[in-house]
C-alpha cells in the first residue's frame, strides 16, 4: 500500500545476554512506548499505542518485528484494539515477524473489540527458523450496539501463516460474518459470542506439556467450551469459545503459566495495563 495510517518496525538482538533494540521506528497512529524489564528479567516488554483510540474506516496499519539469535520479547497492547463503524472500506493491519535460532516472542494483545457495523482483516506472517519458539493469542469480542445485538459487525478476518526455513507449516484463517452464516450453529459460535486461540510453536513442546495444558483448561471456573489441537510440526494450539473477554483471558493465562514454568521454570511477567 502507498499510505499507511501507521508503521511500526521493531529491530531486537541479544546483547551481552540481554535483549535490547537495535531499531524502532514507528510513523503515523501507530507508536510503541519505553521498553519496561518487568521482573528484572533479560528482556523487555514493549506496549504497543494507537493513539487515535481506534480503528476508523479505511485505516491501514503495517507492523515487522525481528528477533536476533538468543534474543527474547514480550509483545502486546496497552488496551483493548476498536474496530469501529467502516462503511466503506474495512480495516487491514499486516504483521510480520522475523525469528531466528533460538528466540523466543510472546505476542500477547489485548482483545479485539468490533463494533456495530466494522470490518476488519488481519494478517500475520511469521518467518521462525528452527529452534525459535513463538506464543501467540487473540481474542474477537463484540462490541455494544444500539440495538443489543450480540452479532452488529459485518466481518472479522483473521488469516495466520507461519513458515518454518521458509516451508508454510501452519496456516490459520478465521472468517466471522454473521449476516451470511449461521454463527450461533455447531461448528460457528456454538452459542458463545467469544473467541480466543493460542498458537504455541516450540521444539521444547511434549505429550506431557499437553496433558498438563488439557488438565489446567479443565479445571478453570467458568462457562466456555475449549479444544487443543497438536500442530504437524512441535507446537499446538488451543481454541477456546466462551461470552465473556475475561473467562478467555483467565485460560489462556493460565497456560502461560504452565508454559513459563514447565520450560524457563518461572513465573510469565504480569503485564499492567492500569
Amino acid at each position: 500500500m502507498s499510505e499507511w495510517t501507521g508503521i511500526l518496525e521493531l529491530d531486537m538482538e541479544n546483547r551481552q545476554g540481554k535483549t535490547v533494540a537495535k531499531n524502532v521506528y514507528f510513523q503515523g497512529a501507530f507508536k510503541v512506548m519505553r521498553p519496561v524489564y518487568l521482573n528484572n528479567y533479560s528482556y523487555p516488554c514493549y506496549y504497543l499505542l494507537n493513539p487515535g483510540g481506534g480503528y476508523l474506516d479505511g485505516d491501514t496499519y503495517r507492523m515487522k518485528v525481528s528477533l536476533d539469535e538468543q534474543a527474547q520479547l514480550t509483545l502486546t497492547t496497552q488496551s483493548a484494539t476498536k474496530v469501529y463503524k467502516t462503511p466503506k472500506t474495512q480495516v487491514y493491519q499486516e504483521t510480520e515477524f522475523f525469528l531466528k535460532k533460538d528466540s523466543y516472542l510472546e505476542y500477547l494483545p489485548d482483545a479485539l473489540i468490533a463494533y456495530k457495523d466494522a470490518k476488519y482483516f488481519q494478517k500475520n506472517v511469521v518467518h521462525m527458523e528452527k529452534g525459535a519458539t513463538l506464543l501467540y493469542s487473540d481474542i474477537v469480542t463484540p462490541g455494544w450496539s444500539p440495538e443489543g445485538s450480540k452479532f452488529s459487525y459485518d466481518m472479522i478476518r483473521l488469516k495466520t501463516e507461519i513458515y518454518m526455513d521458509h516451508k508454510l507449516v501452519v496456516f490459520d484463517h478465521i472468517k466471522l460474518q454473521p449476516e451470511m452464516q449461521q454463527i450461533n450453529d455447531l461448528g460457528f459460535m456454538e452459542g458463545y459470542t467469544h473467541l480466543g486461540s493460542l498458537i504455541v510453536v516450540s521444539e521444547k513442546t511434549n505429550d506431557r506439556l499437553l496433558d498438563r495444558l488439557y488438565e489446567t483448561i479443565h479445571n478453570e471456573v467458568g462457562e466456555f467450551s475449549f479444544g487443543l489441537s497438536n500442530l504437524a510440526i512441535p507446537g499446538f494450539t488451543i481454541r477456546i469459545i466462551a461470552n465473556t473477554t475475561q473467562v478467555i483471558e483467565q485460560v489462556i493465562t493460565a497456560c502461560h503459566h504452565v508454559i513459563s514454568e514447565e520450560w524457563y521454570q518461572k513465573k510469565p511477567s504480569f503485564l499492567r495495563k492500569y
